[in-house]
């Protein structure tokens, strides 16, 4: 399957598109004619008070949130109107795959968090005059979206679950985030982003697989070979079969320029780095969601930021599934957390 057969709505669903224009970024550089990929569940009611805004996660694209939405779940399209923006670099809103010269590929201008969180302002205010959000929620870059989002617009925000994602990327964050970068760009092939055809970079692409199969879940989970629940019959065969073949459809670039934004997550940027400042302002409900045995985001990372946000609570779900536990591979996660969503919405 080639880049642009991946990055399409045969594979992902129908989306919306949002045009943007030119797009001014936080480093002063503007991204030309750019656009926001979205998708929406549900029905806006007349009062504008119903919804529900669902970033996601590094790698993804607005379908990868779907999963969580449903009839008799607590994300309900019955109740919420909700909202799944693709970030910048997912492969349909603007990124290095499909944006034109002179910014295309290699040349695609660095994006940070805060852009992705103005351009989904400008489709929730703007586009659906929408003035407040029942709840802001994400997992991983999901998380950071939200951060930014309770930062940015406390005003706007009543509700944050941020799940596995830290507000200010920590320095080991920043180290691992860059070496997986570093694994894709190892391939010759990768010709400093201005490949032919993504399937050019299956070395890079193998590399980077190989190092997230190591950080992406955890020692006990590969003890316990917990892999065969999901059929697999070897080691090599779950690496193969499960993270080689994640990654192997997706652009090299796209996944660069994402994790670039991942790295450079902070929200201290709007108190003049001062972090515990820049948590405070948040005013929405909010209950932080940490994953146990999660090496991206540690337990005790997000557990120290919580101590800075007002009435904020803490919870763990312990997994061998790891940062990973939001795939919900099994009952027990998912209705961990949907016991999340349902809790909070209930405030």
């Amino acid at each position: 399957m080639g880049t642009n057969e991946y990055y399409s709505e045969e594979q992902h669903g129908p989306h919306e598109y949002l045009a943007l224009g030119d797009f001014p970024l936080e480093n002063g550089e503007i991204l030309a004619n750019a656009k926001l990929a979205y998708k929406t569940q549900g029905t806006l009611n007349a009062a504008k008070d119903n919804a529900i805004l669902f970033p996601h996660m590094w790698s993804g694209t607005s379908a990868s949130m779907e999963s969580f939405i449903g009839e008799d779940r607590p994300l309900d399209p019955n109740k919420y109107f909700i909202i799944l923006p693709g970030q910048f670099a997912n492969g349909l809103s603007s990124s290095p795959s499909n944006t034109p010269s002179p910014q295309n590929g290699g040349a695609f201008p660095n994006v940070n968090i805060g852009d992705d969180v103005v351009a989904q302002h400008r489709l929730v205010r703007d586009h659906f005059a929408i003035d407040e959000l029942q709840l802001v929620t994400g997992w991983s870059m999901g998380a950071e979206q939200t951060y930014e989002w309770a930062v940015r617009y406390p005003d706007m925000v009543k509700r944050a679950a941020p799940f596995a994602g830290t507000a200010q990327t920590t320095p080991h964050d920043y180290l691992w985030v860059r070496a997986h970068e570093n694994a894709l760009k190892s391939d010759p092939a990768w010709a400093d982003g201005f490949y032919a055809d993504a399937a050019d970079v299956s070395v890079g692409l193998k590399r980077h697989a190989e190092v997230w199969s190591v950080m992406g879940l955890c020692a006990e989970f590969y003890k316990r070979e917990v892999w065969r629940e999901l059929g697999f019959d070897s080691l090599d065969g779950f690496v193969t079969g499960f993270w080689e073949a994640y990654f192997a459809p997706m652009d090299p670039n796209n996944l660069i320029w994402m994790g670039w934004k991942w790295r450079h997550g902070d929200v201290s940027k709007h108190a003049d780095g001062d972090l515990s400042a820049a948590l405070a302002r948040i005013s929405a409900k909010t209950v932080v969601v940490a994953f146990g045995n999660d090496m991206f985001f540690p337990p005790a990372d997000i557990e120290a930021e919580v101590a800075m946000i007002p009435g904020a609570e803490y919870r763990l779900i312990d997994s061998l599934w790891a940062h990973f536990t939001m795939f919900c591979m099994n009952d027990k996660d998912k209705a961990a957390i949907d016991a999340v969503y349902s809790d909070l919405l209930a405030r």
